[in-house]
């Protein structure tokens, strides 16, 4: 990621009793910009929360590093993190062969306080939860490279 990593963009997922969804298997495959630019590479574009979200060439997303802080009880019962291993390795992938996954999913088990680092191209999922309480997580998205011009990263 190169010696300064910086912070991209920061999120707070918060599953409760009445806001319990299932969460299909996907990777994290667009970043928050500025304002859109387009740029050879760059693209699809798309407005999450009105800020501008792009698909950037799997290399940008290789030089990155997602922290994910559980602010709440994250067991099995509560519908944790699922991950699919050694699955950011391949680039960007479609969503299509997704069911595999699941024999093969990993748990990312967390109390309150537990830390779970990751890569975006990592395929990762999680369901709904069997016994519903609040499972708060803090997600942060680091960077270890500037875009290239004229795009920039959207900075809080």
């Amino acid at each position: 990621m190169g010696e300064r990593a910086f912070i991209v963009r920061s999120l707070l997922f918060d599953k409760t009793p009445e806001a319990n969804w299932d969460v299909p298997w996907h990777q994290d495959t667009t970043i928050a910009v500025d304002e859109k630019q387009e740029t050879v590479g760059f693209g699809p574009w798309s407005v999450k929360d009105g800020v501008p979200h792009v698909r950037p060439p799997a290399a940008v997303l290789e030089n990155m590093l997602t922290i994910r802080i559980s602010l709440d009880d994250g067991g099995e019962s509560n519908g944790p993190l699922l991950f699919a291993p050694g699955t950011h390795l391949d680039g960007i992938r479609s969503n299509e062969k997704t069911a595999s996954f699941e024999s093969t999913s990993v748990a990312c088990v967390t109390e309150p306080g537990g830390v779970v680092l990751m890569r975006p191209l990592l395929f990762h999922a999680s369901r709904r939860a069997i016994h519903p309480a609040h499972r708060r997580v803090l997600h942060l998205e680091f960077a270890g490279k500037e875009l290239p011009p004229p795009l920039r990263w959207a900075r809080a």
